[in-house]
C-alpha cells in the first residue's frame, strides 16, 4: 500500500508505537515526525487543526504538568493555546497522523485504520 502518510511520533508513547505497528502491519510506511524534536510550526499546527476540524485545546494533552504550571486550563484565546504548543511540544495529544488532508489522533490507535482505509 503506497499512501502519503505522516505521523507525529513518540517512540516513548504505547499508543504512539501501537498506531505505527497498525501502520506498518497494513503496509503503510509513513515519515514518521519525532515531533518532540521536530516542534510542527504555529502555521502547521493550524493547518494540522483544520484538518481535524477542532480547537486547540482538543489537541492538547491537558493532564502534563506543564498545562497546569502554564495555567492554560482558564485560557480561551486560541493563538495563545497554539503558541503553548509550539513552545512546549509536550503538550500536543499524540500520535497524529495525517493523509493527504485528512488528519486523526489516533486515541484509540485503531482511528488511524479508519483514516488509511478509509
Amino acid at each position: 500500500m503506497n499512501k502519503n502518510v505522516t505521523i507525529w511520533h513518540n517512540p516513548r508513547c504505547g499508543k504512539s508505537r501501537e498506531a505505527l505497528k497498525l501502520l506498518e502491519a497494513e503496509g503503510v510506511e509513513p515519515t514518521i515526525v519525532k515531533y518532540l524534536d521536530q516542534t510542527p510550526s504555529e502555521t502547521e499546527l493550524r493547518r494540522v487543526l483544520a484538518m481535524l476540524g477542532i480547537g486547540a485545546r482538543d489537541m492538547m494533552r491537558t493532564k502534563e504538568k506543564i498545562y497546569k504550571e502554564l495555567g492554560l486550563r482558564d485560557v480561551t484565546d486560541e493563538d495563545t493555546l497554539i503558541e503553548a504548543m509550539v513552545k512546549h511540544p509536550k503538550l500536543i495529544e499524540r500520535p497524529v497522523v495525517i493523509l493527504n488532508d485528512k488528519a486523526v489522533i489516533g486515541r484509540p490507535p485503531e482511528k488511524v485504520m479508519k483514516l488509511v482505509k478509509g
